[in-house]
């Protein structure tokens, strides 16, 4: 029998998409027997790999969307930006802060938010140990030490979420097993690769990044750098999905990161496109190794 993983990426709100696609899957049931996140997709996957169930992910997640921990994060003042914006959390927070961000840095703070804030922030998770859950799970991390790509698949669930989704900057870096751990986008935006050191033998991907073209022109060196690091992100994000067998991308680069009360439409986004995949899902499912193999084969020599 075949053993199908699903890799999940980073995006913010739009990580919301993979709730819908997620549900669609259950739906045809299409269980995933491993499950890989980075970021948001840490989060989403996480809680379904505790659950197994879509409706309470969702239930979970739109829940602590309301709750007033979440908006000590300041997202509902960041949704007032254009949303044809690209700039990352960390870009708009700088203009959200203004002048606050000097004493920050006068304090010599590596994070705005302190270590209590964000464990009230990240308390709501379920902290629970990873090994026992059925569904084998892995959250991808970055250490800043050493800047290797670290992948969590044991211990606290509640751990490993704060680590992948620890935005550089706002929130401090997790201390975990000797590394200093933030959000995993610095080095695996979507951990496609990860899922066969799980066990799975093919790979469904979801991609919920920015459309890079929406970008406007730099207008200081905050805009150059951050602007840089997206484009790295980008290519990054495109390698590692050639470790997919599908790659399914929700009709939500153009929403901001910060969309969080747009939940349901990013949902449904999520929900159409699984469906527009979900024959070549079912392909993918029933097909041999042998064939599989050929197929991966043959996207190497055509450069796929």
């Amino acid at each position: 029998m075949s053993k199908a993983g699903l890799a999940l990426g980073g995006g913010g709100a739009r990580g919301l998409a993979h709730i819908g696609v997620l549900r669609v899957l259950e739906k045809e049931g299409i269980k995933p027997r491993a499950i890989a996140g980075c970021s948001i997709g840490s989060l989403i996957g996480g809680l379904y790999a505790y659950y197994g169930n879509s409706e309470k992910v969702e239930k979970f997640i739109l829940e602590a969307i309301k709750n007033p921990v979440f908006r000590v994060l300041g997202f509902d003042k960041l949704e007032g930006y254009n949303k044809n914006d690209s700039r990352n959390y960390f870009e708009h927070f700088l203009d959200y802060l203004g002048e606050r961000i000097k004493a920050i840095m006068a304090l010599e703070r590596i994070a705005y938010f302190e270590g209590a804030q964000a464990d009230e922030v990240f308390r709501i998770l379920p902290d629970v140990p990873i090994e026992k859950f059925r569904i084998k799970y892995s959250a991808v991390a970055t250490d800043l030490i050493s800047g290797h790509e670290i992948n969590i698949t044991s211990g606290s669930l509640r751990q490993a979420i704060r680590a992948s989704s620890t935005i550089p900057g706002i929130f401090p870096p997790v201390k975990l097993d000797g590394h200093l751990l933030i959000d995993g986008s610095a080095t695996d935006t979507i951990p496609a690769g990860k899922l066969r050191n799980l066990g799975a033998d093919r790979v469904i991907a979801v991609d919920v990044s920015h459309d890079l073209k929406s970008a406007s022109g730099p207008r200081n060196v905050y805009d150059v750098m951050f602007r840089t690091e997206a484009i790295t992100s980008h290519h990054l994000s495109r390698l590692r999905l050639k470790e997919a067998d599908i790659v399914i991308v929700p009709d939500v680069k153009h929403l901001s990161w910060t969309d969080f009360s747009r939940s349901d439409e990013i949902i449904k986004a999520g929900e159409t496109a699984a469906y527009e995949h979900l024959e070549d899902i079912k392909k993918l499912i029933k097909s041999g190794s042998v064939s599989l193999r050929v197929k991966r084969y043959m996207k190497r020599i055509n450069g796929e």
